[in-house]
């Protein structure tokens, strides 16, 4: 017998073609490409099947608008300095909310400008993360404890 799993942890890597321009020192960079990768680690509560393409799809939505463009004429980096960990950070927060809505948990997100070096974010030891990860443990073990007694009481109806 297969046991039951309280979730299932899935990896996604996206690629975004972006240009940007770092200002050190008060002095303005070149423009320059990067092919961006990010790495997305996503929990999903429970055993059922989860169809990949809609967090693919709802990730490749959410970068679509970065595609192929200087990233410093696009909110919030207009402002805020786009670096790897600029990037990553924000790219994090607005997708942790947009997989939760959707039934994903992110974990962690990696982001990379070139092969050699990453940065990420990781969520697995901060107290809301660990949290929601209790809610859904608590949700699964709930579900499976009705299940369980309406299958007894089905039982016992069919007994009678």
């Amino acid at each position: 017998m297969r046991k039951e799993k309280l979730y299932r942890e899935y990896r996604l890597k996206s690629y975004l073609n972006m240009n940007h321009y770092i200002i050190i020192n008060g002095k303005q960079g070149q423009t320059h490409p990067h092919t961006w990768e990010f790495v997305s680690t996503i929990i999903v509560a429970g055993d059922n099947f989860v169809e990949f393409r809609i967090f693919e799809n709802l990730i490749e939505e959410f970068l679509e608008k970065y595609q192929n463009q200087i990233l410093n004429t696009i909110e919030p980096f207009d402002v805020i300095v786009p670096t790897i960990e600029n990037v990553t950070d924000h790219f994090n927060d607005e997708l942790e909310h947009l997989l939760r809505e959707h039934g994903g948990e992110l974990v962690s997100l990696e982001g990379s400008e070139t092969p050699t070096r990453s940065y990420i974010v990781s969520h697995r030891n901060e107290p809301e993360f660990l949290e929601q990860i209790g809610r859904i443990k608590t949700e699964q073990i709930s579900s499976m404890i009705d299940y369980v007694v309406e299958q007894l009481l089905s039982d016992e109806q069919k007994e009678s």
